[in-house]
């Protein structure tokens, strides 16, 4: 008699737990996920004493440099760039006025965009600009057609005055925020 009502009971418990606690599983839930990171990072460094400047002279430019730019190299975040922004801060504190240039170049050295600054000499302040790429700004190509960074700095002035700033020098600093779609 135990062993019948043992079953009798046993066999209701059992439909219930096989069944109460299984739901259809939805395996497609990555197809309606969204993932849009946004990456920031520093890209340019340059910083030049102002005695280094006026011992250049003002015939030529007092730098020049050109610098690998592979961040959008591999297709698979180049293809995945949604927009950018980068900005630019300019901080001169020489007697100096100085005109900067960034250059962006594709693989055979073609200019695909030129940012300019006229930084104007002490006590200009600290000059920033914010440039956009993608739908609210330029050509995203720009970003992904780069392959290398040409930065180029003149003396717009003479080569002899100096600023009465401890340490007079020009920095630049840029930084770069991009958003990606990886889904």
């Amino acid at each position: 008699m135990k062993r019948l009502f043992f079953r009798i009971l046993c066999a209701p418990v059992c439909f219930f737990w096989l069944f109460s606690c299984v739901e259809e599983q939805n395996f497609d839930q990555f197809d309606d996920l969204s993932i849009t990171p946004t990456l920031a990072s520093s890209l340019l460094y340059v910083e030049s004493t102002e005695s280094y400047i006026n011992s250049a002279g003002v015939a030529g430019g007092f730098y020049s440099q050109t610098s690998s730019f592979d961040v959008f190299s591999e297709q698979f975040v180049a293809e995945r760039l949604l927009e950018g922004t980068i900005t630019y801060e300019i901080e001169n504190t020489t007697s100096k006025r100085i005109a900067l240039a960034i250059e962006f170049l594709d693989e055979g050295g073609n200019v695909l965009d030129v940012e300019t600054f006229d930084v104007d000499p002490v006590p200009s302040g600290i000059l920033t600009r914010e440039v956009a790429y993608g739908a609210a700004g330029k050509n995203l190509s720009i970003l992904t057609s780069t392959s290398s960074v040409r930065v180029t700095g003149s003396n717009l002035s003479d080569a002899t005055s100096t600023s009465s700033e401890p340490e007079p020098r020009i920095i630049m600093r840029s930084g770069a925020e991009f958003l990606f779609q990886l889904k």
